[in-house]
Order: structure tokens, then C-alpha cells, then sequence
């Protein structure tokens, strides 16, 4: 865990506990991203695709091929390692209202795997760089995975019987 400035401090009500060593899952970084925000006080609290600032996503070389065709979206998934954040809070008391809730009620980057994801507008790809627009992440938070936006290719579950939608 890291102990870095980033580390932040209980707030009232907020419990948290001692998890047992975690166990490998085999996840690999597969780049980086880099944005204007270099501290957590920094980030926005949900990134904008339309007025944020341009950030780059540098996948490694090798991946450079995976991105092929990444072009004819204007909006990407990224998922990422939130690696500044602390992994043992349970519960956590917001900001914005004081009042304490389960770390998984909760969209904070504090939690016991502390993988991101945000939506974001596809400005350019030079390679295995992108430039998005829509992150709120800080910068050289280590990238996990891409995907064209969900939305467009969701399954739509049909409806359970006897339910209206």
C-alpha cells in the first residue's frame, strides 16, 4: 500500500479493516496516462469529454496492433489502477455530505481493488498514443484496459415476464 501523500486520513465514522495478503490475479499494465493532475485534490470529480483537458494514454509498443480500428469511436472505455488509493476503508464518509456509506455505495477511488473507469472522447491516436478528453484520474495512473464504449454494443436483456419496463 502505498504511504504517499495521497494516503488519506479516517474521517469520522469511517471504519476500515486488515485484509490478508492479496493474491496475484495476473493483471497487466498495459500503459500509462498522463493528465494535468499531479495530487488527488487536483481531480475533478467525474472527468468532462467535452471541456477537459487533453490527456494521453501511452499503451506499451506491444499493444500498439490491439488498438487497430479504435479510431471509428468517438468514445473509449479506459479502466485503470488506482494506485495512489488506499484498500482497507469499509465505510467512508464523503465530502460532499458527511454522511457515512459502504465504500461499494460509493463511486470514491478508495476501495479494496481500486480499479477506475471513465468514458471518454477519442481526440487522436498516433500509434499506441491516444488523446482523450474525460479522465479524472491522476497522472501516471498505470492503464489496464480500452474498450469502445459499451453503450453501443450492449446486450439488451429482454424483459422478465410480468415486469413492465
Amino acid at each position: 500500500m502505498s504511504t504517499s501523500i495521497h494516503r488519506d486520513q479516517l474521517r469520522p465514522g469511517e471504519t476500515l479493516a486488515e485484509f490478508p495478503s492479496a493474491t496475484d490475479a495476473g493483471l497487466r499494465f498495459i500503459g500509462r496516462i498522463e493528465t494535468p493532475f499531479r495530487v488527488r485534490a487536483d481531480c475533478p470529480r467525474q472527468g468532462d469529454p467535452e471541456t477537459g483537458p487533453d490527456c494521453t494514454v501511452t499503451l506499451d509498443p506491444v499493444y500498439a496492433p490491439a488498438l487497430d480500428g479504435i479510431e471509428q469511436f468517438e468514445f473509449i472505455e479506459l479502466l485503470y489502477w488506482l494506485h495512489e488509493a488506499r484498500r482497507d476503508l469499509l465505510t467512508q464518509s464523503p465530502k460532499a455530505d458527511g454522511r457515512t456509506r459502504g465504500t461499494f455505495s460509493l463511486r470514491s477511488p478508495l476501495r479494496p481493488n481500486p480499479i477506475g473507469t471513465s468514458i471518454v472522447r477519442l481526440i487522436e491516436r498516433d500509434g499506441p498514443r491516444l488523446i482523450v478528453r474525460g479522465l479524472d484520474c491522476l497522472s501516471g495512473t498505470p492503464l489496464l484496459d480500452v474498450k469502445p464504449y459499451r453503450c453501443d454494443f450492449a446486450v439488451q436483456a429482454r424483459a422478465k415476464p410480468g415486469v413492465s419496463t
